[in-house]
């Protein structure tokens, strides 16, 4: 009987450590998407800001680059830099890619943007949750997708060159499934992790809240492209 109430402690208090790391998680998330979409509509507001980024593709290429390497730089270095830091550094991402953002928001319709942010929001939802409460181990699957993405990213890059529709059709739809699978995918794997207590709980939070942003951000961007409708 006691090694019942034993047990059973031991699982409730697995159980809550678990589950307040990943309101953690979702908290940092939403507050970093709120950050991002709030930086894109000041940005959108500044005409000389759209200007210079539209002529300026460099630079607005640079600043891609420059979010490229802080997501590997946070992912690299969150067990060696400070909590508290690596948390300034993802919120300084969010603010950086709401910068580039803007030009989309200057680019589609107001209320498509939200049609398509609301689509977004139910489907990472329903993901979310299934890879939260599923018991089947999704990690033969999200290494499939993990190359999947690789595949993408050229195709993608390919496409930029190339400029055919027909695979830029085949590369949002794939984009859409892919990041659909991977949003399971990490929420399974930061649940995981929290419950080995793999890493320290503020950092855990941090860089799981930085893969589900990347999975929202990228499943909006490619929903955009079929629910986004063009200011022109």
């Amino acid at each position: 009987m006691n090694n019942y109430n034993m047990d059973s402690y031991g699982s409730q208090a697995l159980d809550t450590r678990v589950s307040q790391v990943m309101k953690r998680v979702y908290v940092k998330m939403f507050l970093a998407l709120i950050v991002t979409g709030g930086a894109a509509w000041v940005c959108a507001g500044i005409p000389d800001l759209m200007y210079f980024l539209a002529s300026h593709r460099w630079v607005y290429w640079g600043l891609l680059i420059v979010e490229l390497l802080m997501v590997f730089g946070i992912s690299g270095a969150v067990n060696k830099i400070s909590s508290p830091m690596a948390t300034v550094l993802f919120y300084a991402y969010s603010l950086l890619n709401g910068v580039t953002f803007a030009l989309i928001f200057a680019a589609y319709t107001p209320v498509s943007i939200f049609k398509t942010f609301l689509i977004t929001a139910g489907v990472f939802g329903a993901m979310s949750v299934y890879g939260y409460f599923t018991n089947r181990d999704l990690t033969k699957i999200g290494s499939f997708l993990f190359m999947a993405l690789i595949g993408l990213i050229i195709a993608s890059v390919i496409n930029i060159f190339w400029a055919n529709s027909t695979l830029e059709w085949i590369v949002s739809i794939a984009g859409v499934l892919i990041f659909i699978g991977l949003t399971a995918w990490d929420t399974q794997k930061i649940k995981q992790m929290a419950q080995y207590n793999a890493i320290e709980p503020s950092r855990l939070a941090t860089i799981g809240a930085l893969s589900l942003y990347l999975d929202f951000i990228n499943l909006f961007l490619y929903l955009l492209r079929f629910f986004g409708s063009s200011r022109d």
